[in-house]
């Protein structure tokens, strides 16, 4: 009797073994389709994104002009542009954005009219914001 216990046991045993090591074969040879090649990783480009607290003001009266830093560091320099004439000329206005890549600057203006203003930095720029001076 103990023979056949031990011989029952050995051959269990020897099924399990053979089992795992036809799982193990099934495993390795399985048909899945081969991976794409990993493409290079997609960097997102940095946007600056620029509102105005107004539309219309008296000259030399404070307004806002805010917005977001998307993709740039915490802590990038932007700076307020003017279009005058045909050009974007830069004022002496500028910060640091916050920790949550945000930016709220007060703005004075003097220039009556219609004025397109727009913030530059980590080298890209905002779409304009037009508030009229009068």
């Amino acid at each position: 009797m103990e023979r056949f216990k031990r011989a029952s046991v050995m051959g269990i045993a020897t099924a399990a073994v053979l089992a795992g090591s036809v799982g193990v074969a099934m495993a390795v040879v399985d048909p899945s389709p081969p991976t794409p090649p990993a493409s290079e990783p997609v960097t997102a480009r940095p946007a600056l994104t620029a509102r105005a607290t107004v539309g219309s003001i008296g000259a030399w009266q404070q307004f806002r002009v805010y917005g977001t830093a998307e993709h740039l560091a915490p802590g990038t320099k932007v700076t307020l542009q003017q279009k005058q004439g045909k050009q974007w000329v830069s004022l002496p206005a500028s910060m640091h954005t916050t920790h949550r890549s945000t930016y709220r600057m007060r703005v004075y203006l003097g220039l009556k009219g219609q004025n397109k203003l727009r913030m530059v930095g980590g080298g890209t720029t905002s779409e304009h914001v037009t508030v009229v001076v009068h």
